[in-house]
């Protein structure tokens, strides 16, 4: 499980650790300065797997990264989420997978990240209100039509997942999970069988205060963050876990990288794992 790279699909290789691109500021002047600042170094440090969606500003986050980072080098894979618009009414957001808007949404992505093809693009969320052929049948065309290479889905179970693979190969799931929420172990269970990228969002998550007494501890005991150990902990999981943090900070981003090279001993392992419930 030490291994630092994952083919996402089989054949599209990424280091592990990437990047969630959700926090950075989109708004003119020094916060956008900055979280242009914050993507140009998390490339220059090798990150090759950058997140983003549609939700994250309406579109306002694809366009940052266009900006900063057009055009892309070769091993860089911008990988981005649809299926989630936004309420006339209310302004509130809400699942969309009809398929006339998941091919707008589509169609503006490639326009807004300056790309010809989205080589992974995922479903950010199910739409109860349209059926589930009918949505991975769009992306299906589309991957067809060359506009899309891969197609990954977004808090789902594993019936849900079990489903969609009836319809069409998955390459990804992204769902809550960390140390100390690992409600979705089935999910992640089903994906390593299957050697599905498992993209955990919510990487770290503090607020059990024994639990995170416990995760303090242990990175004292390695000289580093409990952050870091989080992270460790992560990568450690199983080799499909790609984890995707944000932040906004430049020294941040260089803690969180920092925890590739981190080792857990197995017995700091045991009592991480104990955490939650959760096994390993």
């Amino acid at each position: 499980m030490s291994t630092t790279v994952f083919r996402i699909g089989g054949d599209l290789e990424v280091r592990r650790l990437g990047f969630g691109a959700m926090r950075l500021s989109t708004d003119p002047g020094p916060g956008r300065e900055n979280a242009s600042a914050v993507l140009r170094r998390a490339v220059e440090l090798g990150v090759t797997l950058i997140d983003t969606a549609y939700m994250y500003g309406w579109g306002a986050n694809e366009e940052l990264l266009a900006e900063a980072l057009h055009p892309y080098p070769d091993w860089v894979l911008v990988t981005t989420k649809v299926g989630i618009g936004r309420s006339v009414p209310s302004g509130e957001w809400m699942t969309d997978g009809r398929p006339a808007a998941l091919r707008e949404q589509v169609e503006q992505a490639l326009r807004r990240l300056r790309v010809e093809r989205i080589e992974l693009l995922q479903l950010h969320r199910l739409d109860p209100r349209t059926p589930l052929a009918d949505q991975l049948g769009t992306l299906r065309e589309l991957r067809t039509e060359g506009k899309i290479g891969r197609i990954g889905l977004s808090e789902v179970t594993v019936g849900e997942l079990a489903a969609a693979r009836e319809i069409v190969e998955i390459a990804s799931v992204q769902n809550r999970y960390n140390l100390l929420d690992r409600t979705h172990e089935p999910v992640l269970a089903a994906c390593e069988a299957a050697g599905i990228a498992f993209l955990p969002w919510a990487t770290v998550a503090w607020g059990q205060s024994g639990a995170t007494a416990e995760v303090a501890a242990v990175a004292a005991e390695l000289g580093a963050t409990p952050t870091q150990v989080a992270l460790a902990w992560l990568l450690g999981r199983s080799p499909v876990v790609l984890p995707i943090p944000g932040t906004s900070r430049i020294a941040h981003l260089e803690e969180n990288l920092a925890a590739e090279g981190l080792r857990l001993t197995e017995a700091q392992r045991t009592r991480l794992d104990r955490l939650a419930g959760g096994t390993a």
